[in-house]
Formats: structure tokens, sequence, C-alpha cells
């Protein structure tokens, strides 16, 4: 499943490059533009350049793979959360005259998710996979933090925010149902 969302990234760019990039104007997030709203539902399958769609793919491909352990409802809802709570801080806060793309904010919040879930449930397996995702994937969390021109640090603080939101909600529900969800 991951690499069917993965693929349709590659084609949805392909598609936006024979049109001359019309798709990102179309459908990139304005922040406070109410023709821009529309980008916090397109905005994530995005992407400029070939390079900006090369760089989120591997994370993307482990994360979401790592997700799917735990079901493709769970994948959904989590993702559903992310990309909503991802796109609106960012169309909230974004700067003015700015269009903001790409699927770094379910990268972010994907792995905000899979670091939380194990706090949140109490599953021992879900805290191991978390301290060794942290250990591995944790210097990305730097890119939350102003300061690279030309990045959505919006897209990554608010899609990490909405995975710590989703680790916290469902890791709650599966506490007091006393299942895990997947292994870790």
């Amino acid at each position: 499943m991951i690499l069917l969302f993965v693929g349709s990234l590659y084609v949805v760019e392909m598609l936006d490059q024979l049109s001359g990039s019309r798709l990102q104007g179309a459908g990139g997030l304005e922040p406070r533009e109410t023709d821009g709203v529309d980008g916090i539902l397109f905005a994530p399958v995005l992407h400029g350049p070939w390079e900006h769609l090369l760089a989120n793919t591997v994370p993307l491909l482990v994360f979401g793979f790592l997700l799917l352990l735990a079901g493709v409802a769970r994948w959904l809802v989590v993702t559903a959360v992310v990309w909503l709570v991802g796109g609106a801080g960012v169309w909230l806060t974004g700067g003015a005259g700015t269009v903001h793309i790409g699927a770094s904010v379910l990268v972010f919040g994907w792995l905000s998710y899979l670091l939380l879930r194990g706090v949140f449930s109490g599953h021992a397996g879900q805290l191991a996979m978390g301290v060794l995702l942290l250990l591995v994937y944790g210097g990305v969390l730097w890119g939350v933090l102003p300061g690279q021109p030309g990045i959505s640090w919006q897209g990554h603080l608010f899609g990490a925010t909405g995975g710590g939101l989703a680790a916290w909600w469902l890791g709650r529900a599966d506490r007091a149902s006393g299942q895990s969800h997947g292994w870790p």
C-alpha cells in the first residue's frame, strides 16, 4: 500500500512537470488566503523539483511501512489527522505571499506519531521502536525550526504536531481497550 501511495506522488509530479507546474500553482497552500485553503487538501501531494520528492521518498516509505504494521485503518486515521492539522497550521501561520507544498508534512507527522505512540499506549515494543527511530531519524526533527529559506518549517512543525495529537488520541484509546495495534 505504501508503494502505491508513494508511486502516486510520482505520477502527480510527472503530471505537474508536464503541465509546466500548473498543479503547484492551483493546489499549493497559500496561508490565510481563501483561494489557498484548498491547498490543505492538495499541497501534500505536490512537490517542486524532482529532488524535493526524492528527498521525501525514503522517509515516506520507511515511516509509512512502519505505520501500516498497525493496519490500513490506523494508517488512514493517522494520515488524515496529520494532513488536516498540518495543513490548517500552515494555513494559519505561514508567511504572507508564500505557497507551501510537499509531503514532508506527512514525513514529520508519521515520524512524530511513531516516536510518541508507545509513550501514550504504554506498549513496550512501540516504545522501543520509538527510541530506535529517534536514534536513527531524530536529527530530522530540527526541521521544525525556522532557518532554511524556501523550506516550510511550518509544515514540518504542524505535521509533527498532528502526529503527536494522533499518538495521544489513539494511544489513549489503545490503552483503554488493552490493544496495541501492530508490532511494535
